[in-house]
């Protein structure tokens, strides 16, 4: 730094930092300034309204169920993809017996990662075509065609999968996790990649079974990238526009009768559809605080202390 180098690394730091003030950290600032604001977002007249937005959240039942569901999301996403991304990546990557070192996947592992990976080169507005036609309502839908060939469902009484009040976040939920899983999979399997043969050697010496070998080594080895999982899974949980808005009946999604309602949904409806705009940005900074909040919590929560090998 003595010898300039100062003035040539500020210079490629310049244009990145500028760059992300001017199009991350200037729409949040102004979407906080028209949270105080009643804007209808078609001219640039409004008027100062305080904290009007914010109190009337706390009585809007339609974004306070939003939020309810948003935290069912956000309790079974994370938890269900990370368990299945474990056990199949430990499945994948030390579950068999013999070979090499004495731990090596089950067979065929290289195509299995191949086949859960899958999901995940598929958009999230292909997927909601895709399971769509998975739960359709008629017998043309995959799973109620299924359901009815097994003679568990009567052909004149289909299951209303996404008309279903009881079933809508499930349905919504098991495309979120059968989306995510692969990804996660292969996450976890470059880190127990990262694992020194020699550690699972020594628990099969001591006479660990799988479930031991997992609990006792693999998971507190992994214990970081399982941490940043949890967040980037909390933060999807947190949004879910996409999924809901295109596989749920109503404006912008949240049928029926906004039982599968986010708070996306709700704010996109009031922005684009209801004109309150400003209302509208009062809920972005509600998910702005929430998601926010969730990362620091979960950091915290999920803190251990590092194991070097």
């Amino acid at each position: 730094m003595r010898k300039g180098q100062h003035q040539f690394v500020t210079g490629f730091l310049l244009a990145p930092v500028a760059l992300y003030l001017i199009f991350v950290i200037w729409p949040y600032l102004q979407t906080i300034g028209y949270s105080f604001t009643d804007w209808k977002g078609q001219s640039q007249t409004f008027s100062f309204v305080g904290l009007d937005n914010y109190t009337a959240l706390l009585e809007d039942n339609v974004f306070l169920r939003a939020i309810w569901h948003n935290i069912l999301f956000l309790v079974f996403i994370p938890v269900v993809t990370i368990l299945l991304a474990l056990f199949f990546a430990f499945m994948l990557n030390a579950g068999g017996r013999g070979g090499a070192g004495g731990v090596q996947g089950i067979q065929g592992s290289g195509f299995y990662k191949i086949v859960y990976f899958f999901p995940q080169v598929l958009s999230l507005a292909i997927l909601a075509v895709l399971f769509g036609a998975v739960y359709r309502s008629d017998q043309g839908g995959l799973l109620n065609g299924l359901l009815v060939k097994a003679g568990l469902v009567d052909a004149g009484r289909p299951i209303e999968w996404l008309n279903e009040p009881s079933l809508v976040l499930w349905c919504l939920m098991a495309v979120v996790v059968w989306h995510g899983v692969g990804f996660y999979l292969v996450l976890f399997s470059a880190a127990m990649q990262s694992i020194p043969r020699e550690i699972y050697e020594a628990s099969l010496l001591d006479g660990a079974g799988r479930a031991q070998t997992f609990f006792r080594v693999t998971l507190p080895l992994l214990w970081e990238s399982v941490q940043t999982s949890w967040v980037y899974l909390g933060i999807t949980a947190m949004d879910l526009f996409v999924l809901v808005s295109t596989m749920t009946s109503g404006q912008f999604g949240g049928g029926p009768d906004h039982h599968s309602e986010v708070m996306a949904t709700v704010l996109m409806r009031n922005f684009l559809y209801f004109g309150k705009s400003g209302y509208a940005c009062a809920m972005g900074v509600v998910m702005l605080l929430l998601t926010l909040i969730l990362s620091v919590v979960t950091l915290r929560a999920t803190r251990r202390e590092r194991i070097e090998f």
